[in-house]
Formats: C-alpha cells, sequence, structure tokens
C-alpha cells in the first residue's frame, strides 16, 4: 500500500507494509491486518481501514496487511449456501497466510472475525484472531491509547449498534463500549442492544440482494429506533452495519443530525491522532 495521509490527520503520515515486503527484509510483524473486501473497496469504509491502521501505527505495533494476496474469506459465499466457493476461497487464504507463518490476526469487520476465528481451523487455519475493536480495549487498558481531550464528542448523545457477527455471534459486548466510556459524551443504550440487539439487515449475505417485499426495511426500524434515543452519533464496528445504518440515516434525510462513525473513527479523533 502506498504512503498517504488522511485530510483530517495531515501530520501523520499512514505507512502501510505488506507481507511480500516485510518477508523480503526477513521480517514478521507482531499482527497481521486483514482489510476485508469492505475496507479495501467501500469507499466508507476505507476511512475505517485507515484508522486502524493509524491506531496501530501511533502505538507502536509492527503490522503488515496482505495486500493484493488478500481476497475475500469466503463468509458471504457459505451464508448464502455455496459451500463449495466457501472453502476454495478459504483454502487460497489458509495456504497464504500459513506460507508467511502468520499468528495473530486482527480485522476490520466481525464477518472476516468470526469465519477465521471459528471456520478456518477446520480447514487447517488456526490463528490468534481479535477483532478491531477489542484491540482498542487492550490498548485502552494497557494505557497505550489515553483520550486527548474527547471534545469532539463533549455532551453528544451516543449510542452502540451491536453487530450481529460480533455480539450475538461471539459475545463480544464490552470491547467496543470500553472506547466509547473515555468519551466526555452521554452514552445511551438502545432498547434492543447486546443479546437482544438488532441486525442490520446485511447479514447472511443480505447485503447483496433486494430486501423481500415487506412493510419495512429493518435498517430502517433501527434508525427510527436511534431516533426515538436522540442520538447524534451512532457507533458500530462493522463495514456492513456501517453500510446499512448510513443508508437509514438518509432515508429520513437525518445527515446532517445523525453521525455514523465506527469505534476505531472515534477512538482516532478522541486521541486527537
Amino acid at each position: 500500500m502506498n504512503n498517504e495521509s488522511d485530510n483530517t490527520t495531515t501530520h501523520q503520515t499512514l505507512q502501510v507494509p505488506t507481507m511480500s515486503e516485510m518477508a523480503a527484509k526477513g521480517e514478521q510483524p507482531e499482527i497481521l491486518f486483514w482489510v476485508g473486501c469492505a475496507g479495501s473497496f467501500d469507499e466508507r469504509a476505507q476511512r475505517i481501514t485507515r484508522a486502524i491502521c493509524k491506531i496501530l501505527q501511533h502505538v507502536g505495533i509492527k503490522y503488515a496487511v496482505l495486500g493484493t494476496e488478500e481476497s475475500c474469506t469466503g463468509d458471504p459465499a457459505k451464508r448464502a449456501g455455496n459451500e463449495f466457493l466457501f472453502q476454495m476461497q478459504a483454502l487460497t487464504n489458509i495456504e497464504i497466510l500459513n506460507a508467511y507463518d502468520i499468528k495473530k490476526i486482527v480485522t476490520g469487520c466481525p464477518h472476516c472475525f468470526n469465519i477465521i476465528k471459528n471456520e478456518y481451523p477446520d480447514l487447517g487455519g488456526s490463528y490468534d484472531v481479535i477483532h478491531h475493536s477489542q484491540l482498542i480495549q487492550q490498548l485502552i487498558d494497557e494505557g497505550k491509547l489515553v483520550s486527548a481531550d474527547g471534545e469532539g464528542f463533549k455532551g453528544k448523545k451516543i449510542t452502540f449498534h451491536d453487530p450481529c457477527y460480533l455480539g450475538r455471534g461471539n459475545k463480544i459486548y464490552e470491547a467496543p463500549r470500553k472506547a466509547l466510556e473515555a468519551l466526555d459524551a452521554d452514552l445511551i443504550e438502545m432498547k434492543r442492544c447486546k443479546a437482544n440487539g438488532l441486525c442490520c439487515g446485511a447479514g447472511g449475505a443480505q447485503l447483496f440482494k433486494e430486501p423481500e417485499p415487506g412493510t419495512k426495511d429493518i435498517n430502517v426500524e433501527r434508525i427510527e429506533e436511534v431516533i426515538s434515543h436522540q442520538a447524534s452519533v451512532v457507533a458500530s464496528a462493522c463495514p456492513f452495519c456501517m453500510i446499512m445504518l448510513r443508508d437509514g440515516v438518509k432515508h429520513f434525510n437525518k445527515e446532517t443530525e445523525i453521525e455514523v462513525l465506527d469505534i476505531a473513527e472515534i477512538t482516532l479523533k478522541a486521541n486527537n491522532l
């Protein structure tokens, strides 16, 4: 990945090495950042990818990405019922990961996190896999990430939307909330949260197809709940949720009133990085 700088943090140049570059130098990263399809190709999710990279760079963690060697984990294929395609994609990834002797992986997507952590081991790919919200919680607990002032969120009402594959799928509820606790903000929980959370509507490969006929899209109902709680910021930790929640906000023409941000972006801003 070429060096690049984000307009919001022009003081910090982003340098992201690939595994092939690192291997050519005889080096091994502490952690491999699995970017994911959305984080690679979706323009909005690319901002989340940069935020995660900047956090890793800020705390001095030696990391790398696969770059063009990374391909889809096979999660959408598996959820859509194509087990054969899933195994083809997974085995290709496992071969590359094992060739680089990868031990630890951080993902920017709960879908990537879930399938690499829970389903790759059956195909010969066993790794220590964490979601980026868990990494952020760990860095906060270790004192490596300390909120500078949190002024950007002072007095704002923030609510967290639990991604299905992070929450109910893997019982990770507190890690993303840890980042929000450091802010000088009014944290509110929606009625449907944690184990009782409401799906954004994208899971199970539903993002890639039109919804079935019904009276209301599920992401619209979710944003209705956000509006009822008068939240001005919806925090999430999944690029698929990001797409669906933003579409729900647009449905109500609330783009100037409700901001949808990833935990990594909130952490980046709170730490003035």
